[in-house]
């Protein structure tokens, strides 16, 4: 069960966040820009190491992803994604909030970041 409540509207509350179902995929996704920055979803069992748990799948510094997959047992490779660049975080798992939070800034930032100087100033408000 995901014990972060509060993480829906946390992602939807940043400039431009927009969040979809993928049916295909099966994963509710947030999107800013119309850039992918997260996505949630519950794998099946045919994918061997994720254990049918509901997963949170967050852009990464490569650097970063490295640490933080070494320091916390429910930080993995990105599922489905290319491993380098993204992580999941396994929302039944022991990651602390403020770690989560900050997870979740950093992959928006860097996906707003990659985005138009003019998409960027027209998503947050300013002309």
């Amino acid at each position: 069960m995901n014990k972060y409540e509060w993480l829906d509207a946390y992602l939807l509350d940043k400039a431009g966040a927009v969040k979809d179902y993928k049916l295909e995929w099966q994963w509710w996704r947030y999107q800013v820009g119309g850039k992918l920055f997260a996505a949630t979803c519950q794998p099946g069992p045919e994918h061997k190491g994720y254990d049918c748990r509901e997963l949170l799948t967050l852009k990464c510094d490569p650097l970063r992803s490295e640490l933080l997959r070494a320091e916390f047992p429910d930080i993995v490779p990105g599922f489905y994604c290319d491993k380098r660049h993204w992580i999941s975080v396994f929302l039944d798992g022991a990651v602390p909030e403020d770690v989560l939070r900050d997870l979740c800034d950093s992959s928006y930032r860097l996906v707003f970041e990659k985005l138009t100087k003019k998409l960027q100033r027209e998503l947050v408000g300013r002309q």
